[in-house]
């Protein structure tokens, strides 16, 4: 008995000493006590999981505390013990019998492990570039006690940490998602952590809730009474004129907002969009007004819009939608609005209602970019050419924001519409991808995804295009597109004095072909790089626009070319083109009475006969490659089998499962457009790149159907007025 006492006493002697021995803790939780005691702000007293929050978020402002006095986010791991020990005593005044650690699991030694082996300002300042920082106090050095500021904050600093702040977060209490809000109270917000806008926007502690007064209930009830019958009757009649205006106003079709599915609901659950009424949204852009409109699309108008706190924001204006698509819609609102990335456009919010007379309306809003578009820049009417460092730096934020829609997120998101006038430009040029109207999400295993063409002319994939297989190199075809605009100030598409088309594509690879890469750069272009940059630049350009799909990189691979030092890939051979350089066509067609263009030996003359491709055969007669569509329609509508006879002597044209193909007078066919796989597969095993067609036929240079779609899509544009936006 008497060993077992001794026991007992050597033990707690031991833990005594143990105590003793720890380091005194430096966080400063006097400075939670005062905020607690000044306001009514306390931890909640029912829900365990909202109590552990409110613990864990006032650990983190006793940090930027400590963070602004010594530089330092994390106490010793000696000091963790003591430090646990002084917060379980400010938190018995409120919560008696709650243990800090066991009730939420917090680990002991958490307190003092950070996020990637970060603890100190200077390492912090080490991995986030200053352009980063800049940005954040941009947005955060204000007051945040407003939704608005506040918004714009977060927003910044969640773009921050999902791209610098990747590490594994240790525990849950110093994890890489709250060192932005850290080191943003300590450093970048004027009023610092210990304000109750900071605290209540950067750690979710709202220190002074408003409270409804009670003198003044008093006093209105009073006044009431006083009123007495006067009152009382004032106020049944401003009721019954407000129910009757309501009543008319419904009549005439005033917009009333939808009863949402649950996918749409679980939107604001799970991030922190703001759902807007349609109302607001028709304030903000004055009735969607035209002068409001800054851009024009296929699937919607763009609005600039000023919001009742006076932030700027645009409004994308869906067109044509209906009710039934809304769960598809909340999936991809949510998807999209989880993507944050620096030179990604940030979602703010989204709206759908449905009006009697205007019908069902989505719209998205998200933060409006002062500096324009890209398009806006180079074709723009300002006289001022961007730099070459400037132009760099688009091309490059560009493609980083490109792989991380291909390869960051989850899914996997293809934008579909890459064009100059979707890169928005910051105030220091920064690009930020915008438009994600047409984006589809690629599930996890598949390769490709067929669906129906949308876009916009010159700069739709090839085998998009002409098969409607999209891949995540669809965008980096767009991409290549982008770049040559970007570096020759030459739009994708385009139309001469003299009406003929051009594609800025062909012209790049035409004259990288010759070895006058450098041809491509525009002409007083400021501050121009070195010529061994602006080379690699131009070849990656005509790489990733190549016609084939497989010869063109992944973005996160053009990423590395531009970056680093990685050597460029040699360029595919580009298939013998049906549409020829328009200048090498005139001055061809200049040397001959008849107009006629030869084609290689053993092929069929191409000609252009009033503005028309035609095929010339030995005898010279010829039959146009481009009937008018109201011809082929009635034609075909006449026959049984839809099959278009040619003039004589010339196999039938026919079409198969909406394939067009070539028929033999013996009946027997093969199909023009074959699927490109097998075209690549084909063409790999040939040096030439010919494919050959069954015996009997005329040989099809590769992708020969290609250059026949382009020519015939660039001259019925011409014909239609130039029509910009491709939907088929």
């Amino acid at each position: 008995m008497f060993n077992l006492l001794l026991l007992t006493i050597t033990l707690s002697l031991v833990q005594t000493q143990a105590q003793n021995n720890t380091a005194p803790c430096p966080l400063d939780f006097n400075v939670l006590r005062n905020l607690t005691s000044a306001g009514s702000g306390r931890p909640p007293n029912s829900d365990i999981n909202q109590q552990c929050q409110y613990i864990l978020q006032g650990l983190r402002l006793v940090q930027s505390h400590y963070l602004q006095l010594n530089n330092s986010f994390l106490p010793p791991l000696d000091s963790a013990e003591s430090c646990w020990r002084n917060y379980q005593v400010l938190i018995d005044v409120f919560l008696p019998n709650f243990d800090i650690r066991s009730s939420c699991g917090f680990n002991t030694s958490w307190i003092s492990q950070g996020c990637m082996n970060i603890s100190t300002r200077s390492q912090f300042e080490a991995i986030v570039p200053v352009s980063a920082l800049n940005d954040a106090a941009s947005n955060c050095n204000q007051s945040l006690e407003n939704n608005s500021p506040c918004a714009a904050c977060t927003t910044s600093l969640s773009t921050l940490q999902a791209s610098y702040l990747t590490g594994t977060s240790i525990g849950n209490v110093s994890d890489c998602q709250a060192y932005p809000s850290i080191y943003a109270a300590a450093f970048t917000n004027r009023y610092g952590p210990t304000d109750k806008g900071t605290a209540k926007c950067l750690f979710l502690l709202d220190f002074f809730p408003k409270k409804s007064s009670k003198k003044r209930s008093k006093v209105l009830i009073l006044g009431v009474l006083l009123g007495g019958g006067v009152g009382l009757v004032v106020l049944i009649g401003l009721w019954w004129i407000f129910h009757k205006r309501k009543k008319r106003a419904d009549k005439l079709g005033r917009v009333l907002e939808t009863e949402l599915g649950s996918g749409l609901e679980s939107i604001s659950q799970s991030t922190s969009l703001v759902k807007y009424t349609f109302d607001e949204i028709r304030k903000a852009t004055r009735n969607f007004s035209r002068d409001n409109i800054i851009g024009r699309g296929g699937y919607g108008n763009v609005y600039k819009g000023e919001l009742p706190d006076g932030s700027l924001v645009a409004f994308k204006r869906f067109k044509n939608c209906s009710a039934a698509g809304d769960s598809s819609f909340a999936h991809e609102v949510e998807v999209i609005a989880s993507v944050r990335h620096v030179n990604l456009v940030a979602l703010r919010g989204y709206c759908t209602a449905t009006s009697p007379f205007e019908g069902h309306q989505r719209i998205i809003v998200c933060d409006l970019i002062k500096n324009g578009t890209l398009h806006d820049h180079l074709f723009g009417s300002s006289a001022e050419k961007l730099s070459w460092p400037i132009r760099q730096k688009i091309a490059l934020g560009t493609a980083r924001g490109l792989a991380y829609l291909h390869y960051g997120a989850q899914p996997s998101i293809i934008h579909r519409d890459i064009k100059a006038s979707n890169i928005l430009l910051d105030e220091s040029f920064e690009p930020k991808v915008a438009d994600f109207g047409l984006a589809k999400f690629t599930p996890e295993g598949m390769t490709h995804l067929s669906t129906r063409v949308a876009g916009t002319m010159g700069y739709v994939a090839p085998e998009y295009a002409l098969y409607g297989q999209l891949t995540e190199r669809s965008d980096v075809f767009s991409f290549g597109v982008v770049l040559l605009e970007l570096l020759s100030g030459k739009k994708a598409f385009m139309v001469d004095h003299e009406g003929q088309p051009s594609i800025v594509t062909d012209w790049a690879w035409s004259l990288v072909r010759e070895g006058r890469t450098l041809d491509v750069i525009e002409d007083g272009m400021p501050e121009s790089g070195s010529q061994e940059i602006l080379e690699k630049y131009v070849l990656v350009a005509v790489l990733c626009s190549h016609p084939q799909l497989y010869a063109r990189p992944t973005m996160d691979q053009v990423v590395k070319m531009l970056e680093t030092d990685l050597s460029i890939p040699s360029i595919p051979e580009r298939p013998i083109s049906l549409v020829a350089e328009m200048d090498d066509i005139e001055r061809t067609a200049s040397r001959s009475a008849s107009g006629q263009l030869s084609s290689p030996t053993g092929y069929q003359h191409f000609t252009f006969e009033n503005d028309s491709p035609s095929i010339r055969n030995e005898e010279g007669s010829s039959f146009s490659l481009l009937a008018e569509m109201d011809d082929i329609e009635r034609t075909a509508s006449r026959s049984a089998s839809g099959q278009l006879s040619s003039p004589a002597g010339y196999q039938h044209l026919t079409f198969e499962n909406d394939r067009p193909s070539i028929r033999k007078e013996e009946g027997s066919s093969f199909s023009l457009v074959a699927e490109m796989d097998d075209i690549e597969r084909t063409a790999s095993r040939s040096a030439s790149g010919q494919l050959s067609s069954p015996a009997g036929y005329q040989h099809l240079t590769f992708v020969a159907q290609l250059a026949i779609s382009r020519m015939i899509a660039l001259l019925s544009a011409r014909k239609k007025g130039q029509v910009q936006t491709l939907e088929q």
